[in-house]
């Protein structure tokens, strides 16, 4: 085949049936896919924190401009662009006092303190939710920069801050709760270790494991850092700001908008063109460190529609992660219960089985696990593995233009195997998505049989479904885009254990 082609972008679909390619345009334009009855919200933040959340809350209902108004378009504001609004008169707020964060935050171990001022946001969450009469369509979690500073992986509290000392190393803290020693008695010595040792079971970062422990109370929120809202106020040691947001703030407010749309009213926009019937599947792998097995990881699958709906279903754990290839695949067992979920699922929505089930992961698929796959697919439909990975760059360039090839450029190499450019050169905004020359993906259909140049328009579509940052488009199709960070939230606990949920309690 040998030919170099180009995939038209994508259509999106809006309110009144109407298609763009750009979300904002489409916005601004014809409103949302689904509409809007007003969004009842809740915070839970500081008092400065729930100051400045309502100040930026106040500012998102007005227009809000950018630096560039080619590549990032003014935002019109919150009503205009959604045709709605947020209650902002009838906001439910908790307090969390800077008091209750300093004394859980003075632990030398960021084990400990992560998940303490975790679990202190957890409870607030979990009692404002059970005493409300009203629905709260979704949470605000503002966050201070002390937490964001300290409850992090390898972050170190100065010495001045440090008021609780660490008892246990990870390896002693992981060994403690199985073999406590024969000498300990219980007092409040043990259970000082013991408490501690519970920490070590869950990921030293806030914001993933406050994701993770309230999974299965299904609870909408959406993490913010005060120093976002506030960029312009939270300054360093030089008076600069802190996190300097002046030549994006329209961007800023699109993406903080389209998320809260997503995660309290439904789908801003869906894709247009797309064949009825067909399936994508995205498989998620993320190796623990809470295994003294190196092959130990967990395993999960997004399922996207052909209306955008997304799904996470969580797999178990298992001897995923081959040490010496560096590749992930599941055993038998493990693949046909994560593909039975996903089947089952999509059979309860629409009382049939799709047509087509795309899989998609970063590795090619073994002998063993399609096996497994092909044993539970219901007849009449066609599965077809695609691994998409950016290993494998190449490099094309214009001769005449100061910009980089195209988005949506394809060379195809065969049948089954193509270079798919999501990045680069965009007509409609007169500027590319990338500052670098950017890498294709290489997509390969390594197992059963569709269209490659049909794969290749798919593709390009999911990179239109990422409904947490309102952009032109994306570099990876959104059933591989989030996968790091819905891994990293899964395998933030040792006892997760959750039912299908919706994509946006992942994001």
């Amino acid at each position: 085949m040998n030919e170099l082609i180009y995939i038209n972008e994508p259509n999106i679909l809006f309110a009144y049936g109407q298609k763009c390619i750009d979300p904002r345009d489409g916005l601004t334009l014809f409103g949302p896919y689904e509409k809007m009855y007003g969004i009842r919200i809740g915070v839970i933040a500081t008092t400065e924190g729930f100051r400045i959340f309502k100040n930026y809350l106040n500012l998102l209902q007005k227009p809000i401009f950018n630096v560039n108004s080619i590549t990032r378009p003014m935002f019109p504001g919150f009503e205009a662009v959604f045709n709605g609004k947020i209650d902002n008169d009838n906001i439910i707020y908790k307090e969390i006092s800077i008091e209750e964060i300093d004394n859980y935050i003075s632990h030398s171990s960021n084990y400990k303190r992560t998940y303490d001022i975790v679990t202190l946001y957890l409870n607030k969450l979990i009692d404002a939710n059970k005493n409300q009469d009203e629905h709260i369509n979704l949470w605000f979690v503002i966050v201070p920069e002390k937490i964001y500073n300290y409850c992090r992986p390898m972050s170190k509290l100065p010495s001045y801050l440090v008021k609780n000392k660490q008892h246990l190393t990870k390896t002693q803290a992981l060994n403690y709760k199985f073999e406590p020693s024969l000498f300990d008695e219980i007092n409040y010595e043990s259970k000082i270790k013991l408490d501690e040792a519970v920490s070590y079971n869950y990921d030293a970062q806030f914001h993933n494991q406050l994701k993770a422990r309230l999974l299965k109370y299904t609870i909408p929120i959406q993490i913010i850092r005060e120093s976002t809202l506030d960029w312009k106020n939270i300054t360093n040691t030089f008076g600069k700001p802190l996190r300097d947001f002046s030549k994006i703030e329209g961007h800023l407010a699109w993406t903080l908008s389209t998320a809260i749309f997503y995660k309290s009213c439904g789908k801003p926009w869906i894709l247009s063109d797309i064949r009825k019937g067909v399936c994508y599947l995205g498989l998620v792998y993320k190796k623990t460190d809470k295994s003294k097995n190196p092959s130990n990881a967990c395993c999960a699958a997004q399922m996207f529609l052909d209306n955008g709906d997304g799904t996470v279903f969580k797999g178990e754990l298992g001897d995923f992660y081959n040490t010496k290839s560096k590749e992930y695949h599941l055993d038998t067992v493990n693949a046909k219960s994560l593909l039975l979920q996903a089947l089952n699922s999509y059979f309860e929505k629409n009382n049939c089985y799709p047509n087509e089930m795309f899989i998609h992961a970063k590795t090619r698929f073994n002998d063993e696990e399609w096996s497994a796959f092909q044993e539970v697919v219901p007849n009449g439909t066609n599965l077809v593995g695609v691994t998409i990975k950016r290993n494998e760059p190449l490099k094309l360039y214009r001769e005449s233009s100061e910009y980089p090839i195209l988005r949506g450029m394809a060379y195809i190499i065969n049948s089954t195997k193509a270079y798919l450019w999501t990045i680069g050169f965009v007509p409609h905004i007169q500027t590319t998505l990338s500052t670098e020359v950017p890498n294709p993906l290489f997509i390969d259909i390594n197992k059963g049989n569709a269209s490659i140049e049909q794969v290749l328009k798919d593709i390009m579509a999911l990179t239109k479904l990422n409904y947490n940052a309102c952009i032109f488009g994306d570099g990876l199709p959104v059933t591989l885009r989030f996968a790091n960070s819905i891994g990293e939230i899964l395998t933030a606990s040792t006892d997760i254990q959750v039912p299908p949920l919706a994509f946006k309690y992942y994001i």
